[in-house]
């Protein structure tokens, strides 16, 4: 079966992003189709990018790009989970992508923002970044508002409506999961 990550986008004390990682995990397991697991990046205690050479090279010097390398490997899919911060993706989510790279190549990701914007600002910086990094991002993304998807601006609760935006992208995150991993057994029988 499939297996695909919730990652995390933001490092900072009581963030928001955790809760909303942990109940995309949720509805992800009631949806099916793959194995779920979070990643959390705060578990990895990644410095701003550290490594001496750039990381198509796979030279890692570091135990935390290591470790952190190995575990976003793994996987066959990805939600990436991304607060809007300065009208773009979250800071730590942009440095931990940058420690990787052929980890990431030809697979698939959906994307969940949220911010006041909904987070679609972060959605459409990230598609540029995952681009590069050569996976195949889904058209349907969660969006969540912090003015109605949130109590206070701080616990994630959010509406039926919002909440309904996440099927779309499981749906096509599993189709695309699955057909990139054929990209993948092509591509090495080819190579």
């Amino acid at each position: 079966m499939s297996k695909i990550a919730i990652v995390t986008g933001s490092t900072r004390p009581g963030r928001n992003n955790l809760g909303v990682a942990q109940w995309v995990l949720e509805q992800a397991q009631a949806f099916g189709g793959a194995d779920y697991e979070l990643v959390d990046i705060a578990d990895f205690s990644l410095p701003v990018l550290d490594e001496p050479f750039p990381a198509a090279y796979q030279n890692y010097q570091n135990e935390h790009t290591k470790a952190f390398a190995a575990k976003i490997a793994e996987f066959d899919g990805y939600i990436f989970i991304t607060g809007e911060y300065n009208h773009s993706v979250q800071p730590a989510l942009a440095n931990a992508l940058s420690f990787l790279n052929v980890e990431l190549n030809n697979k698939a990701a959906g994307m969940v923002g949220y911010g006041s914007a909904m987070g679609a600002r972060a959605i459409e910086h990230l598609r540029g970044i995952l681009s590069e990094l050569q996976i195949a991002h889904v058209q349907k993304t969660g969006l969540f508002s912090l003015f109605t998807d949130f109590e206070n601006f701080a616990n994630f609760a959010p509406t039926e409506q919002s909440a309904a935006s996440v099927q779309p992208m499981f749906e096509q995150l599993v189709a695309w999961t699955k057909a990139m991993e054929v990209v993948r057994e092509n591509a090495s029988v080819n190579a």
